[in-house]
């Protein structure tokens, strides 16, 4: 893996004409946890490098041609036989229209600038393309990026972009050593505003010959020369010069007229701990919290707070301390902000996943919120309660409840708010897995993006309903459990995979999950009004039963009514008896001893509606159907099998009669049912088959 850093064409990377772009660089290499895969590239005539992962672009100069754009080919030539993974070009968005066009590698843009002063980003449509072309787009200051995204709702790309600022080394100053010295460093023109330093400094030594101010900078295109015997100038330096200089300093001044992107000059000296007189310019208030500010960019005002800093020993030591104790912007910190953006973006880059990780798991399922509580005891509740019991980072998405609030004229079905809100999740919270339960507004291209950005992103799915060829719904259901089950690491479904006649790609049979925070009942203690428990949800979403809806279901147990004579039933959805949901469900519930277990259709290898969790799980005497084979799982002392509608009336008046042996079978499948289907086993066993990890299970 290989990440190529583009300087601009005229950036001298050497150690005496280095610029702020050069130094930012060099010194951030220095701290990355990927110093060995990054290579510099550049232009210089010195022979000197600032760092010796430095590669030259040497071309050939030739008059009325554009020496930029030969250097960016010549860097795109060597760039197709290097292959680096990682393209970051700092301060020339008009560099990466070609790079993207010519080259596989992702790019980040850094902007040093004003971006609305620099070809490639002016206008709107310049940034947007940008946006759309880099993978990640930093910015040096609040302020650089407040003027890029002019025009620009910066909310829709808030995963894109992020503030880098420059830094500096973390150096031990003693400020009790602090010498009589005022500085300026930078170019010596009217844009730093030299000239009102120039004649404000002469009036300070005058007035106060013990001070000496030093000065260090040039600027051919312009001559501001002032002169005085404790005025000492120097031409460019070096940076470690420079920190020497501003570590002994008292007083230093960035009394720029221009809007300063950031201000490394000022940073540095208030890392160093000077008192540090800037103008509100750009991003130079960035630069620190504690800023002496010249409102007034003029002689007079300058003069009167520097005399103010040497007259008031106590404020300048003050402010000196304020500044030199706040300072975090090191290279340690500023490179960390840079290494987790590569991070995501190579595709090598490994998380150390197995199963004692804690993880980041984004769920995205029902969790029917818009219901206010009435449908609390879902599944998708239950798995996330396994997730965090596990340990893990859950981040919870409700995907139907989302789309029902968002629907509007342009987006009707709410599908295209949801993934736009799932795109921009996963490019923020940056998952380990995505698990997804029933989400079938989830787009698939949604999700292959998401892998194609994180390749090392997990996605499973588990499935409920239904998958029997003989049960109901099954050309419905079977297009939904397809339609993502391509790019899912796993699939679960709580039919056996091994009784469809159709493939799923690494599928796995997961039981109903029990849930001890809302499986709390044991009704094989304590005296109950009813024999038999048994409720359909008939109008989930409506809550009440819906007119003319016929069930199966319904006329199985208006006959079993009829042979089991003197049985006392409690059963709701059916009969004109309005379904049950939420606390009174479980009211209900506990008023029961026995319940019947009967899922719609035919019965096949392992499938049962997710209600075998509540009855189990609240310690009711369950019957289930022989053919389900769930006595591969519990015996006849834990849960009774019947073969028929005479069987089971029969095994139903048989424990209705004996008080002991049914509270005893209850007992039993309540203990086996919490231990081996409970949900912290379960979303353990999710996360291991995502991942990879065969760990054996009780049920496999």
């Amino acid at each position: 893996m290989k990440i190529a850093i583009l300087l601009p064409y005229k950036e001298n990377y050497s150690p005496n004409l280095s610029g702020a772009v050069s130094i930012h660089v060099s010194n951030l290499y220095e701290y990355s946890k990927f110093k060995k895969n990054i290579v510099i590239w550049g232009n210089t005539k010195s022979k000197k490098y600032l760092s010796k992962n430095y590669k030259n672009i040497s071309i050939e100069k030739r008059f009325l041609s554009s020496n930029n754009k030969k250097y960016l080919s010549k860097f795109i030539e060597l760039q197709k036989k290097e292959e680096s993974k990682i393209i970051e070009i700092h301060n020339r968005p008009n560099y990466v229209g070609e790079i993207s066009n010519k080259l596989k590698s992702k790019v980040i843009l850094y902007f040093h600038n004003n971006p609305l002063d620099i070809s490639g980003s002016k206008t709107v449509n310049e940034r947007k393309e940008l946006l759309n072309k880099c993978e990640y787009i930093f910015f040096n200051s609040k302020w650089t990026k407040n003027q890029f995204f002019q025009k620009i709702d910066e909310d829709n790309y808030i995963s894109k972009f992020g503030l880098c600022f420059q830094s500096t080394k973390k150096i031990k100053v003693n400020l009790n050593s602090k010498q009589k010295i005022i500085t300026f460093v930078g170019k010596l023109n009217s844009a730093k505003g030299y000239d009102i330093f120039g004649q404000s400094i002469i009036k300070i030594l005058d007035e106060f010959p013990d001070w000496k101010s030093i000065v260090v900078g040039d600027e051919p295109r312009e001559k501001h020369i002032f002169k005085h015997k404790n005025l000492h100038s120097f031409s460019f330096k070096g940076n470690n010069f420079v920190l020497n200089l501003l570590k002994k300093s008292s007083i230093s001044v960035a009394c720029s007229r221009w809007e300063e992107p950031f201000g490394r000059t000022s940073l540095e000296a208030c890392s160093l701990g000077c008192a540090t007189i800037i103008t509100n310019r750009g991003g130079l208030i960035e630069t620190t919290k504690y800023p002496i500010i010249l409102n007034n960019l003029d002689t007079n005002s300058l003069y009167k707070l520097i005399k103010k800093l040497i007259l008031n020993a106590k404020y300048r030591k003050k402010i000196q301390k304020l500044n030199y104790k706040s300072f975090f912007l090191s290279h340690e910190y500023v490179s960390k902000i840079i290494d987790k953006v590569r991070e995501k973006l190579v595709d090598n880059f490994k998380f150390n996943i197995n199963k004692h990780s804690r993880l980041k798991i984004l769920h995205i399922t029902n969790f029917n919120y818009r219901y206010f509580g009435r449908l609390q005891y879902n599944t998708g509740i239950r798995i996330n309660n396994g997730l965090i019991r596990e340990g893990h980072n859950v981040l919870s998405l409700s995907d139907r409840d989302l789309v029902s609030y968002t629907k509007t004229i342009r987006d009707p079905s709410g599908s295209k708010y949801l993934n736009t809100s799932i795109k921009n999740t996963i490019e923020n919270f940056i998952p380990d897995i995505v698990i997804l339960g029933h989400a079938d507004r989830v787009q698939v291209n949604t999700l292959l993006d998401a892998k194609n950005k994180f390749s090392n992103l997990k996605i499973c799915q588990w499935f409920l309903d239904p998958l029997s060829k003989k049960g109901p719904d099954y050309l419905k259901n079977k297009a939904r459990i397809l339609d993502k089950s391509s790019i899912c690491d796993a699939t679960f479904v709580t039919t056996s995979p091994d009784a469809l006649d159709f493939k799923i790609k690494n599928s796995f049979y997961m039981p109903n999950p029990c849930d001890k925070s809302l499986d709390h009942l044991m009704n094989f203690k304590g005296n109950h009004e009813f024999d038999i428990f048994y409720a359909i949800s008939h109008g989930v979403h409506r809550g009440e039963l819906r007119p003319g809806k016929n069930d199966e279901r319904e006329l199985f147990i208006s006959k079993l009514k009829r042979y089991a004579k003197g049985i006392k039933f409690d059963t709701y959805g059916m009969f004109g008896v309005q379904p049950v949901w939420g606390h009174q469900f479980l009211n209900k519930l506990s008023n029961s001893k026995m319940a019947l277990n009967l899922s719609r259709g035919k019965p096949i290898k392992y499938y049962s509606s997710d209600r075998i969790a509540q009855l189990m799980g609240n310690g009711l005497l369950t019957f289930i159907h022989k053919d389900t084979k769930y006595n591969d799982f519990f015996n006849n002392d834990e849960m009774i099998f019947y073969k028929d509608i005479n069987d089971l009336s029969n095994k139903i008046l048989k424990y209705s009669k004996n008080d002991k042996d049914w509270r005893k079978i209850a007992e039993k499948g309540h203990k086996k049912y919490h231990k081996y289907f409970n949900s912290s086993l379960i979303a353990r066993y999710i996360i291991d088959r995502s991942i990879g990890i065969n760990s054996k299970y009780y049920w496999e």
